[in-house]
């Protein structure tokens, strides 16, 4: 028996409660978590917006020590320090085999859908996205393991399994920030803190940070904002004002709201490029005219899990760490246990803090 957050139904409050984990199979490894991030895509699987089978135990961004491994694995061996990987690429749909898309793969979140373990009554228990970080220890299929390059400390690691690959990927592979470049992050959470440091990496020119929270200023000019604002009904005109007054060259919107998605868009340049790494419910809508895409010329573009190839990405970001070019304890506002989750949830929804870090024992 292990202790995990349980999330009894859609909606429902979670349950810090003992689950009955079984021993890894064929193919399966068993890992002890040293520490889980808690994203708002698991606000979002709590309340329905993602679809996500129940009752589960969620949490995606996790890293941890291997602690068994099932017949025919051979990637890993007990004692081995991993990253999960909640998108596995299958590497045969076309997405992986004919598009070279990983972040696209039809395969990806196949074991959302399938019984990991049982609730202490002996009810099914699913993983969230795959993962079912939140809890002690967990089992999952090889292919959901990364392993951690040396240099990076184990708890920490556990925001390069999705903050930091996807503000890495956001800037790197989806906008493709040019050095000199002028940058606007929306939503300074942990995917924008993340961001707002890739883009820096990058070497972006002025880098503008966003969000509703007048808290989160300190935080966005520690990962390298040049320029905070406080979100309105002006924010474009002000970033344009910030940048010479063409707007920004690119625009990174990290919350899934429409309003803010609009406002990103319009925050740049004729010819300038959004990405969309927020997740928004399907209730959220964008409307632009046939004129101004005309007229603007701008690109906006979804941006999934940084379209990043986890096993390319992975070691890129650990040299970029070891060598104090990403500073991965800067993203993390709030060190707490399993019982902290429900707290963390709420900071989520009031606009609060950064990224909270769920530290196993």
């Amino acid at each position: 028996m292990v202790r995990a957050a349980v999330l009894p139904a859609v909606g429902a409050p979670l349950d810090i409660t003992e689950i009955d984990l079984p021993e890894p199979g064929p193919g399966q490894v068993r890992v002890r978590l040293a520490a889980a991030g808690v994203c708002h895509s698991d606000l979002s699987l709590s309340n329905g917006t993602l679809r996500q089978p129940v009752p589960a135990v969620l949490g995606h961004e996790g890293a941890g020590t291997v602690a068994a491994v099932g017949d025919g694995v051979e990637s890993c061996s007990p004692g081995d320090r991993v990253i999960l990987n909640w998108a596995p690429s299958c590497g045969e749909c076309h997405f992986c085999a004919r598009l070279s898309e990983p972040w696209l793969c039809v395969n990806a979140n196949a074991g959302t859908t399938v019984p990991y373990a049982r609730t202490s009554g002996g009810e099914d228990l699913y993983p969230g996205l795959g993962a079912a970080v939140f809890a002690e220890e967990t089992v999952v299929a090889e292919n959901a393991l990364l392993p951690l390059p040396g240099g990076v400390p184990l708890a920490d690691a556990a925001l390069l399994g999705c903050a930091v690959l996807t503000g890495y990927g956001a800037v790197h592979h989806s906008a493709r920030v040019r050095a000199g470049e002028s940058v606007a992050v929306f939503g300074i959470g942990g995917v924008g803190l993340a961001t707002v440091q890739s883009a820096k990496l990058a070497g972006a020119g002025t880098v503008v940070a966003v969000d509703v929270s007048p808290e989160k200023e300190e935080l966005a000019r520690r990962a390298g904002a040049d320029e905070y604002l406080i979100a309105s009904d002006t924010t474009a005109k002000e970033i344009r004002r910030l940048t010479g007054g063409f707007g920004a060259d690119v625009a990174v919107e990290c919350v899934g709201r429409g309003e803010t998605i609009r406002a990103a868009w319009n925050s740049t340049r004729r010819g300038g490029r959004t990405s969309v790494v927020g997740i928004g419910g399907k209730e959220q809508q964008v409307q632009f005219s046939a004129l101004e895409i005309f007229h603007f010329a701008r690109t906006l573009s979804g941006c999934v899990y940084g379209n990043c190839d986890p096993a390319q990405d992975v070691p890129v970001l650990a040299e970029h760490v070891r060598e104090g070019r990403l500073d991965l304890g800067a993203l993390v506002t709030e060190r707490i246990g399993l019982d902290g989750i429900p707290a963390a949830f709420g900071a989520m929804l009031a606009g609060r803090g950064g990224r909270a870090l769920v530290v196993f024992e």
